[in-house]
C-alpha cells in the first residue's frame, strides 16, 4: 500500500496536517489535492482541537502544482478552450481558499521552496511561520500562465503585488515578513519546534473566540468584496490558459521533451539581472 502523501495527527489541542510528497518538493498533484481536503475536513471536525498546523516534509513546503504530471488516459487537454479551462480552475480555487473558509484558524509552517499555488494557499492560511530559508513567489507569468487566487494585492498591497505577480520574481523570507505575507522567521533547525509552539499556545484561547474573531474578520474581508476580488480574478485569467502564446507554447515543449526543470531553468536565466 503506498504511503499517504498527506499525513494527520493531533498533538494535544493541535491538528497537524503534514504534506509527504518530498521528492516531488510537495507539488500539488490530484491525490495530493484531495488528500489534504480530507485533512481539512477531518481537522474541521476534530472535537479536541481547536488549532491547524499545516507543514510538510522534505527540503520544500510546496513548488506548486505538478505541471510535469501526466494526464489519465482520456483525460483531454484542459487548455483546449476558455470553458474547459475555467472549470479546471474553478476546484483548485476552492481547494486553495479551504483554509481562509474554516471555522478554525490554520497556521502554516513553511520552508524551501513556496511558489505558485503553493504560495496562493500559504496566503490564504491565518498566519504564517517561515523557515529562514524559504523563499515566495508566483512565476507562472513567465510561462503565460496565473494561479487562480489573485490574492497577493489584498495581503501586501497593489505596488508590491504588481511587480512579483507581473516578473514572477521570488523574494526570501526575511522580505515576505516585512511585506506582510510571513508572521514570524525562523531558523530552518528550529521550524517544526518553534511551529507546534505557537499553534499550542493559540489554543491556550478558547475555541469559541477563535471562531468569533475569524469570523468577524472574515467577514468584514467579504463585506469589503474579499471573495468576489478572488473571483473576478479567477474569471479574468482562466481564458489566458488556453491561449497560445509563443513563450508558453515553447516553455511546454521543452518541458515535455527534457522535463518542467529544465524548462524552468531556461526561462529563470532570461531574467538574471
Amino acid at each position: 500500500m503506498a504511503e499517504p502523501v498527506v499525513l494527520y495527527e493531533t498533538d494535544d489541542k493541535v491538528s497537524i496536517i503534514t504534506l509527504n510528497r518530498p521528492e516531488k518538493l510537495n507539488a500539488i498533484s490530484p491525490e495530493l489535492m484531495q488528500q489534504l481536503l480530507d485533512a481539512f475536513a477531518r481537522a474541521e471536525e476534530e472535537k479536541t482541537s481547536s488549532v491547524v498546523l499545516l507543514r510538510a516534509e522534505g527540503r520544500s513546503f510546496c513548488a506548486g502544482y505538478d505541471i510535469g504530471r501526466k494526464p489519465d488516459p482520456g483525460e483531454g487537454d484542459w487548455r483546449d478552450d476558455p470553458i474547459k479551462a475555467h472549470q479546471h480552475l474553478v476546484p483548485q480555487l476552492a481547494f486553495e481558499m479551504t483554509p481562509w473558509n474554516m471555522k478554525k484558524p490554520v497556521i502554516a509552517s513553511v520552508q524551501g521552496h513556496v511558489m505558485g499555488g503553493g504560495c496562493e494557499l500559504v496566503m490564504l492560511c491565518d498566519l504564517t511561520i517561515a523557515a529562514d530559508n524559504a523563499t515566495f513567489g508566483e512565476p507562472e507569468i513567465r510561462f503565460s500562465s496565473v494561479g487562480p487566487a489573485i490574492v497577493m494585492p489584498a495581503i501586501i498591497g497593489y505596488k508590491k503585488a504588481r511587480e512579483l505577480l507581473y516578473f514572477g520574481d521570488a523574494i526570501d523570507a526575511e522580505t515576505a515578513r516585512e511585506l506582510g505575507m510571513v508572521n514570524r522567521v525562523v531558523p530552518l533547525a528550529e521550524l517544526r519546534e518553534k511551529s507546534l509552539a505557537w499553534a499550542k499556545r493559540l489554543s491556550l484561547i478558547s475555541p469559541e473566540a477563535l471562531y468569533a474573531t475569524k469570523l468577524a474578520i472574515n467577514r468584514g474581508a467579504d463585506a469589503a468584496g474579499f471573495s468576489n476580488r478572488i473571483n473576478t480574478g479567477l474569471d479574468v485569467v482562466a481564458p489566458l490558459y488556453a491561449t497560445k502564446t509563443e513563450l508558453g507554447q515553447r516553455f511546454r515543449e521543452l518541458a515535455a521533451i527534457e522535463g518542467v526543470p529544465a524548462a524552468v531553468r531556461w526561462r529563470a536565466a532570461q531574467f538574471k539581472e
